[in-house]
């Protein structure tokens, strides 16, 4: 069945909290049509170029199923969380999961394609977002993600159109699965190939499928988590 957006949001580089970084996590609502081009949003920009945007996080969709359970876990109950974009998403819905998502789903909004490239990964930035030093890795640990998409066809959307699933390549891997083959099933060597020969999955998972076949052993994620 079709999926309603609720809600688009777009954002510019500004101050992230006291981190001395900036960042375009805070997001505005957008109410009118939004152009697509191969990079996303017209009006969405990117503070770190390295990485965030670009065509393989082109546009981030995160469920707004999941904020019932941040309003429950965050003891500071953050105010972002009481409308869309507290996550830096992009696309809003709800019905939408990384249970019912897979790598490689395609889907049609008005004129355009949006195809699923991979999960993401959170980042320490998500600690000053939300004054809370495990939000990074309570999100990764639940798999509440959110997932991007590169832009197949470009166009215009608006809040309140339906995106339409159109192929599905990929059905034995929802994003909950290949999420558990990142963070949990780590050195399982049948599905790390399979990472690598999935032709939807963006070129950073496949490279990190390969580097775990090749070495045998799991990148230390502290970093990216936590920060310096």
């Amino acid at each position: 069945m079709p999926v309603k957006i609720i809600a688009l949001m777009c954002g510019k580089p500004q101050e992230l909290a006291q981190s001395g970084h900036k960042s375009s996590i805070h997001k505005t609502i957008i109410d009118e049509p939004l152009t697509i081009n191969k990079t996303g949003f017209i009006l969405d920009e990117q503070a770190d170029l390295e990485n965030h945007g670009g065509p393989e996080k082109a546009i981030h969709h995160y469920p707004f199923d999941h904020y019932d359970f941040w309003k429950n876990e965050l003891e500071n109950k953050p105010a972002c969380l009481n409308s869309p974009g507290a996550f830096g998403e992009n696309i809003s819905t709800l019905g939408m999961t990384e249970e019912n998502v897979c790598i490689g789903d395609i889907y049609q909004v008005n004129d355009c394609q949006l195809e699923v490239s991979q999960a993401r990964q959170p980042c320490w930035k998500l600690r000053h977002r939300f004054d809370n030093k495990k939000v990074a890795r309570t999100l990764q640990n639940k798999g509440y993600t959110g997932w991007y998409y590169r832009v197949l066809k470009t166009g215009t959307i608006t809040a309140g159109d339906e995106l339409q699933l159109i192929s599905r390549p990929h059905p034995d891997w929802p994003l909950s699965q290949l999420l558990d083959a990142l963070y949990v099933d780590t050195l399982n060597l049948t599905k790390l190939q399979a990472m690598v020969d999935m032709t939807s999955l963006a070129e950073s998972w496949k490279s990190i499928a390969r580097r775990r076949l090749e070495k045998l052993e799991v990148e230390d994620w502290t970093e990216r988590l936590e920060g310096n």
